[in-house]
C-alpha cells in the first residue's frame, strides 16, 4: 500500500455495485467494530466514565491504587486503534454536531461531503455518533468509500451509527483524538457545539505549534462560523495573540464541492511539502 498522505489511491478500477454505481476500492464488505465491551457500564453512577475516573481527584492518590493499571488500558486503546486504522489509506476527518437531524442543512451538507470525498478516493473518519457524524458516514457509504467511526464512552450511551464500516470504540477522549489527527489528511468542520470547537482549535494548535504538518482545515457554514473567524481576526490577531499567518489556517465555504476541492488541494500540497522535506 502506498504511503499515507499521498492523495487518493487509484491503482484499481472501481467495480460497480448492484445498481451499477462504482464502489470505491477502500469499501469493506460487512461491518467491523473494535472494542464493543466499552459501552457496558457496571451498575452504579451512570456518569462514571473511564475519563472521569482518570481526571477526578480522590482523597487517596489514585496512582497508589489504580492509575498504573489504567495506564495499561490506555496503552491498549492506542494499540487497538493503530492496528485497526493503520491501512485505511487517504482519509479526511469530518466533525460536527451530534444534535442535528436528517433534513437539516448541516446534515445534508455533511452527507454530500461524505459522498464527494468517497468519490475522490478518501475514507471518511467521524466520531461515529449521530447528527453530522452519521450524515458524513452515510454519504461516504453511498459514495462507495470506507466509512470509519471512532466512538467514545459517554455518561449517556452513544451507539455507533449504522453507516459505519469500521468502528473503533474508545474509553478515553485523548486516545480517540489521536486517531482523528494521525490518520487524516485534512479536517472538514460543520456546525457544532463545545466538542466541535474543541476539535477545531486542537487541530489549529497542533498546526500552529508545528506538532503536525500543515493540513487543510475547512469550515462549512459562513453564517455559523463567520463571527468566530471575525473574532480571530479582529481580537486575537489585533491584540497580538496570534500571527497573521495563523488566520490563514482556516478556510470558510458554504459549498460541499468547494470544501472537498479545498481539502484535496491542501492534501496534495502537504504531500509535496513532505516530499521536499
Amino acid at each position: 500500500m502506498p504511503e499515507r498522505g499521498g492523495g487518493p489511491q487509484r491503482g484499481k478500477a472501481a467495480k460497480p455495485d448492484a445498481t451499477g454505481e462504482p464502489i470505491g476500492e477502500h469499501r469493506r464488505s460487512g461491518r467491523t467494530v473494535m472494542g464493543r465491551d466499552i459501552g457496558k457500564k457496571m451498575p452504579g453512577d451512570p456518569t462514571m466514565t473511564e475519563d472521569r475516573k482518570l481526571l477526578e481527584r480522590t482523597e487517596r492518590p489514585a496512582f497508589l491504587d489504580t492509575d498504573p493499571w489504567r495506564a495499561l488500558r490506555i496503552m491498549s486503546e492506542f494499540v487497538e486503534g493503530f492496528d485497526a486504522m493503520a491501512e485505511i489509506g487517504p482519509a479526511i476527518t469530518v466533525f460536527g454536531s451530534a444534535r442535528v437531524h436528517e433534513g437539516s442543512p448541516a446534515y445534508d451538507q455533511a452527507r454530500e461531503i461524505g459522498r464527494l470525498l468517497a468519490r475522490e478516493g478518501y475514507a471518511v473518519i467521524t466520531g461515529g455518533g449521530p447528527g453530522v457524524m452519521e450524515a458524513a458516514n452515510r454519504g461516504c457509504q453511498e459514495g462507495g468509500g470506507l466509512s470509519i467511526g471512532c466512538n467514545v464512552e459517554l455518561p449517556h450511551e452513544q451507539d455507533i451509527n449504522p453507516y459505519v464500516d469500521l468502528g473503533v470504540e474508545f474509553r478515553y477522549f485523548f486516545a480517540r483524538k489521536v486517531m482523528f489527527v494521525k490518520y487524516a489528511d485534512g479536517f472538514v468542520i460543520l456546525p457544532g457545539g463545545f466538542g466541535t470547537m474543541d476539535e477545531l482549535f486542537e487541530a489549529l494548535t497542533l498546526i500552529q505549534t508545528g506538532k503536525i504538518r500543515h493540513f487543510p482545515v475547512v469550515l462549512v457554514g459562513s453564517e455559523f462560523f463567520g463571527g468566530l473567524v471575525d473574532y480571530i481576526r479582529k481580537t486575537l490577531l489585533e491584540q497580538g495573540m496570534i500571527a497573521a499567518d495563523d488566520v490563514d489556517l482556516v478556510t470558510i465555504t458554504d459549498d460541499p464541492a468547494e470544501a472537498v476541492r479545498l481539502v484535496k488541494e491542501g492534501s496534495r500540497r502537504r504531500m509535496e511539502a513532505a516530499g521536499e522535506a
